[in-house]
């Protein structure tokens, strides 16, 4: 049987990976016959991985000395890692989930892939109205800053900086779907394909914390559209592994929704929309009360 993902061994990097969704995506590419280098603060222990390296994605001197322990030449990235931001600041929390897969793309992939490429990121419906002007005028400069130290000044340029954690959340994430169409035109030209998955509620580590945001667990679950439960993380993990593997070549710029329709009916006017957030009308609202 011709084996259509073409995973096999292929050096392939994952951030996150050693919990939820990440460690589904390692367990399956480790299946597959890739070599998986797992990223991540705790140790990963997917059994027949290439290596774990310990990294705090808040970090950049962090990023630095995990990625000297690479190799050279990387076929395939995960950018899986994130959190939710109930138990860290809005920064450390965009800094996670944001500032640390930009700053290891720009930085990085760009000299260590080679055509035929892909990256993928997990991001998150709850990034959903990431092409509206209201939140594009308030994360842009931040996507488009060229380096850490830049980026970071964008950030707290916003005046977020102040607002809890549990706000990075799907600030990081509306950027990061952002992002996800903006580097086409760096990767486009060689070759390398970058797209993403924007998981609606899902069964991880953090349930607990996504659930206590939500408002409650019937809130949660609002957002699964029929299938009226949380995914798994391997129902996760399998779409982000078919976005990079050969069975989607032309595939590029793809934001992949995968909350078992909940999205697409609300778009499509047939299901009462979710609540989708403005960060220009949290800017003005921070601006009224100084």
């Amino acid at each position: 049987m011709k084996d259509y993902l073409n995973y096999k061994d292929k050096v392939a990097v994952v951030t996150g990976a050693s919990s939820g969704m990440g460690k589904a995506t390692a367990e399956v590419l480790v299946n597959l016959g890739a070599k998986v280098y797992a990223l991540d603060w705790n140790e990963c222990d997917v059994k027949g991985i290439e290596s774990y390296v310990h990294v705090d994605l808040s970090k950049k001197d962090s990023i630095d000395e995990a990625m000297k322990k690479l190799p050279s030449k990387i076929d395939t990235f995960f950018g899986i890692a994130g959190v939710s931001g109930a138990k860290n600041d809005f920064v450390s929390t965009v800094t996670i989930d944001l500032i640390a897969n930009k700053y290891i793309v720009e930085n990085y992939l760009t000299n260590m892939m080679e055509k035929g490429g892909s990256i993928a990121f997990m991001t998150s419906t709850a990034g959903n109205g990431w092409q509206l002007s209201d939140n594009k005028d308030i994360y842009k400069e931040v996507v488009e800053a060229k380096d850490w130290d830049k980026t970071l000044e964008a950030l707290n340029k916003t005046g977020f900086q102040y607002l809890p954690g549990t706000l990075g959340y799907p600030f990081a994430k509306l950027a990061m779907n952002y992002y996800t169409v903006y580097i086409q035109k760096i990767f486009g030209p060689m070759g390398i394909r970058v797209n993403a998955v924007l998981p609606g509620s899902t069964d991880t580590g953090m349930k607990d914390e996504f659930e206590k945001m939500a408002g409650g667990e019937a809130s949660l679950l609002s957002h699964c559209g029929y299938a009226q439960r949380l995914a798994d993380s391997i129902e996760m993990a399998l779409p982000i592994i078919f976005l990079n593997s050969d069975m989607a070549t032309y595939a590029s710029g793809v934001l992949m929704e995968v909350d078992y329709g909940n999205t697409s009916e609300e778009v499509a006017g047939l299901r009462d929309p979710g609540q989708t957030i403005s960060l220009t009308a949290i800017q003005k609202m921070m601006a009224s009360k100084k």
